[in-house]
């Protein structure tokens, strides 16, 4: 989802968190910046809420819970705040506060023509700042491409590229099997088409 500064001031997180709990836009927070949020295609929303579905029962039966871009994520408490497409939360203490997560174990962006390089550069680079992330989904809403950043048991991370009409994402510690015609159900999104080059 796109997102726009709303002044060149700078705000404390405590005038950033004052200010979101009457705000009817939501927005991000970074090192004393705060970011309107945009609104969304009709792609993007169909495209979360097919992920939103097809994650919900495997993370119920582990104890964990999906959400939304209306909750928020604490990346750094104080400095770092977003709002991303989708979350998954398997941490205890994620339920304590009813309205931030800071321990998300899976974190899900729907990539748009304004923020897909932030979302793939600085917003990850603050993003792997959290230990409890294990993935990170890129998810385009032009063409059915998937790009799936899992965190080994060594701290690397892994990159898998998702394309093909009969790719599936799995993610068995999440109980995940999300074929990509299923991600894309219903969105007019055509699979990812490659012509070759003239020889």
């Amino acid at each position: 989802m796109g997102h726009a500064e709303l002044q060149t001031r700078r705000y404390t997180p405590e005038e950033y968190l004052a200010l979101e709990e009457k705000s009817e836009v939501r927005h991000e927070y970074f090192d004393g910046k705060i970011f309107a949020m945009a609104g969304a295609s009709a792609p993007h929303n169909l495209i979360k809420g097919n992920m939103i579905a097809a994650l919900r029962p495997g993370a119920r039966q582990r104890g964990c819970r999906v959400f939304d871009e209306n909750m928020r994520l604490a990346v750094q408490e104080k400095k770092y705040y977003t709002y991303p497409d989708i979350m998954v939360s398997c941490d205890p203490d994620d339920r304590r506060d009813p309205y931030l997560i800071r321990q998300p174990v899976l974190i899900v962006e729907v990539l748009s023509p304004s923020t897909s390089e932030y979302d793939r550069t600085e917003k990850f680079k603050q993003y792997q700042k959290l230990p409890s992330l294990r993935h990170y989904l890129l998810v385009s809403q032009n063409a059915w491409v998937v790009e799936w950043f899992r965190r080994d048991d060594a701290g690397q991370w892994i990159y898998t590229l998702l394309s093909e009409p009969a790719d599936v994402l799995e993610i068995p510690d999440l109980g995940l099997g999300l074929p990509l015609a299923e991600l894309y159900d219903d969105t007019d999104v055509a699979p990812l088409r490659v012509t070759p080059s003239a020889l």
